[in-house]
């Protein structure tokens, strides 16, 4: 008989742990677009050193999906694009070196770029706007509230994610270290 046990470090139950508190924060109510599925992408764009760190997001998104409900075709693609890319921007904007000034721009950048992106596949799916400029710049004038709730939630997401994951790595590296003095 084999023994295969499976080491996991202590990094990896935190940042699942960290990554699946927000994700299971979407099925719970909440203003529109103040959600941790953008941060989600941040955080383990950051720190997952998995091949394939963009699932994070996007399965979390289509698990929640699944029961909060699907919508229209292409504007379901821009939303799932837009949290690989936010993923995206966490690998490369944050990997190497982050600083709260660094966090907080990447979390702007994220946001901006969900409500770019996002709402022009509103206006390109065709269901609510008319498909020329003016209906274009109507569909971005109309969900400038959207925005700020976007802006928002994606700041406060990224705090939490971040700085719990600093605490408890602190905390983690204090016990360590008491631990080895004794």
């Amino acid at each position: 008989m084999t023994n295969t046990s499976i080491k996991i470090d202590k990094n990896t139950i935190i940042i699942i742990s960290l990554v699946l508190f927000a994700l299971a924060l979407r099925l719970v109510p909440h203003p529109p677009n103040f959600s941790p599925i953008g941060a989600v992408g941040l955080f383990a764009g950051c720190y997952l050193s998995l091949k394939r760190f963009w699932l994070i997001p996007l399965a979390a998104l289509f698990i929640s999906d699944f029961f909060l409900g699907f919508y229209n075709v292409v504007s379901m693609t821009t939303v799932y694009v837009s949290f690989l890319i936010s993923a995206i921007i966490g690998q490369y904007f944050l990997r190497v070196k982050r600083t709260n000034l660094k966090i907080a721009s990447a979390a702007f950048l994220s946001a901006t770029q969900f409500f770019m992106f996002t709402n022009f596949g509103v206006w390109l799916s065709g269901t609510i706007y008319q498909l020329n400029l003016a209906g274009l710049i109507e569909c971005y004038v109309m969900a400038i509230p959207f925005y700020g709730n976007t802006l928002i939630g994606e700041l406060f997401y990224t705090a939490i994610l971040f700085s719990s994951y600093y605490l408890f790595n602190s905390i983690a590296d204090r016990n360590t270290a008491v631990t080895l003095k004794k």
